[in-house]
C-alpha cells in the first residue's frame, strides 16, 4: 500500500530591525530573505516560498517535505533572518536584530527569539489554508477568535450542520510560565478550557486537532520573546495557520470571530490594552500609538506543495466596520493615558519603572 506523502507548512517570522521605528520593514530586507529562500527552492530545499511583512515583522511562509521543528528549515530561516539583520544594521534600522536571541544557530530556531507556527498533513484534492500574521500583540491575542472558530456553534455553523465538524475539536493549550500543554475536548470540557484561555498572557492555544480522526486543524506560534530573554526584547508578535473547508471550519466560519476587534494586549512598548484590528496587506503598518495592534490574513491552496496564491482576506469592505470600530476603541483606550486598563498591569509590562521608582520613594515613606 502506498504511503501518502505528507507535506508541511511552516511561518516563521521575526523582527530583524524597522524603518522609522517600530513601523514596518525596509524593502532591502524582504530582498534579502526573498534571495535566501530562492536560493534554497532552487538547491531542493523548500518547495515554495512566500515572503511578507505585517508591521516590522517580516514572515517567511514556506512548504517541504520534511516535517516540523526540522533543523534545515529552521537554520534556512536563521540565515535568512541573520543576513536581513545584517543589512538592518547597516542601513542604520531601528531594532536591527532585535528578535535574534543567540549568536549562532543551534539546531532548532524555538528558543532562539523568532516565532514558530508549523503543521504537517497529507494533502486534500483541494487543501485551502489561512496564514493569520500579527503586529503589536502577544500569542494569546488567538485564544478568542480560536477558541469562536472552534468551539463556538454561534460563529462555527459546521459544528451543528456538518456531520464532518460535529464531533468538534480538540484545543491543545500552553501554559507559557510553567512550560505545560493541556488536551481539551469541545465541547465538554468547553469551561475547563476558558479558565485558562480568558488569561491569555500565561495561557495561549497552541494547536487544534479534529477529533474524529486526530487531524491536525490550526496550530499557532506560543514563543514570548520576554519570556525566553528573561528581559524585555521585543513583541511577541505571533502567526497562526488554519485549514479551510472540506473537514475543517469553512472560510467564513475562520475570519468571522475577527470581525469583532476584542482587547488584546501590546501595542505601544508592549505594556498596553488596544484592539486587535483586521487589516489589508498595504495597511500593515504601525503608526499610530506605534499600532493599533493589526492582523493580516492570506488565503492559499496547496497543491503538490505549491502555494497558489495569496488572497489578502481582510482586503474586503465587509471589514471596514470592524476597523472604524477598532479605531473608536482605540480613543476610548487612549483617553486612559498611563492608567489601567489601557496600560496593562505591572506584571505583563514589558517596560516598567516601578522597581526603581519604589527604590527611590523609600525615603518619602511616613509611618502608618
Amino acid at each position: 500500500m502506498t504511503v501518502a506523502k505528507k507535506v508541511t507548512l511552516s511561518v516563521i517570522k521575526a523582527d530583524v530591525g524597522g524603518l522609522a521605528g517600530h513601523h514596518v520593514v525596509h524593502p532591502d530586507l524582504l530582498a534579502t530573505v526573498t534571495r535566501v529562500l530562492a536560493e534554497a527552492k532552487e538547491e531542493g530545499v523548500i518547495e515554495d516560498f512566500y515572503v511578507t511583512n505585517v508591521g516590522d515583522d517580516i514572515q517567511l511562509i514556506m512548504t517541504h517535505y520534511k516535517g516540523v521543528d526540522n533543523s534545515e528549515i529552521h537554520g534556512l530561516a536563521w540565515k535568512a533572518f541573520k543576513e536581513a539583520a545584517d543589512v538592518a544594521e547597516k542601513l542604520g534600522l531601528y531594532g536591527a536584530g532585535q528578535d535574534l536571541l543567540a549568536e549562532a544557530f543551534s539546531g532548532n530556531i524555538r528558543g532562539l527569539g523568532p516565532g514558530v507556527a508549523e503543521m504537517e498533513f497529507v494533502e486534500r484534492p483541494s487543501e485551502p489554508v489561512v496564514v493569520f500574521m500579527a503586529d503589536k500583540t502577544e500569542p494569546g491575542a488567538f485564544n478568542l477568535p480560536f477558541f469562536r472558530i472552534y468551539a463556538d456553534p454561534f460563529n462555527t455553523a459546521g459544528l451543528v450542520i456538518d456531520p464532518k465538524l460535529h464531533s468538534g475539536f480538540t484545543l491543545e493549550i500552553m501554559d507559557l510560565l510553567e512550560n505545560k500543554l493541556y488536551r481539551l475536548d469541545m465541547p465538554e470540557e468547553m469551561y475547563d478550557a476558558l479558565a485558562l484561555l480568558g488569561t491569555p498572557s500565561r495561557y495561549t492555544i497552541k494547536r487544534v486537532y479534529r477529533r474524529s480522526d486526530g487531524e491536525i486543524a490550526a496550530v499557532v506560534s506560543s514563543e514570548r520573546i520576554n519570556i525566553i530573554a528573561g528581559r524585555y526584547v521585543g513583541k511577541d508578535d505571533p502567526v497562526a495557520i488554519a485549514r479551510a473547508q472540506a473537514g475543517f471550519p469553512a472560510l467564513g466560519e475562520i475570519l468571522e470571530p475577527f470581525a469583532f476587534p476584542h482587547l488584546v494586549a501590546g501595542w505601544m512598548r508592549g505594556s498596553h490594552h488596544g484592539p486587535l484590528m483586521p487589516v489589508s496587506q498595504r495597511d500593515a503598518k504601525c503608526t499610530r500609538f506605534d499600532g493599533p495592534p493589526r492582523i493580516v490574513a492570506l488565503g492559499f491552496n496547496i497543491k503538490n506543495g505549491k502555494l497558489i496564491g495569496p488572497s489578502d482576506l481582510f482586503d474586503d469592505p465587509a471589514f471596514d466596520e470592524t476597523r472604524r470600530l477598532a479605531q473608536i476603541i482605540a480613543d476610548y483606550m487612549r483617553r486612559h493615558g498611563p492608567f489601567m486598563p489601557h496600560r496593562l498591569g505591572p506584571e505583563e509590562m514589558e517596560y516598567t519603572t516601578l522597581p526603581e521608582v519604589l527604590k527611590k520613594l523609600e525615603k518619602k515613606l511616613v509611618s502608618k
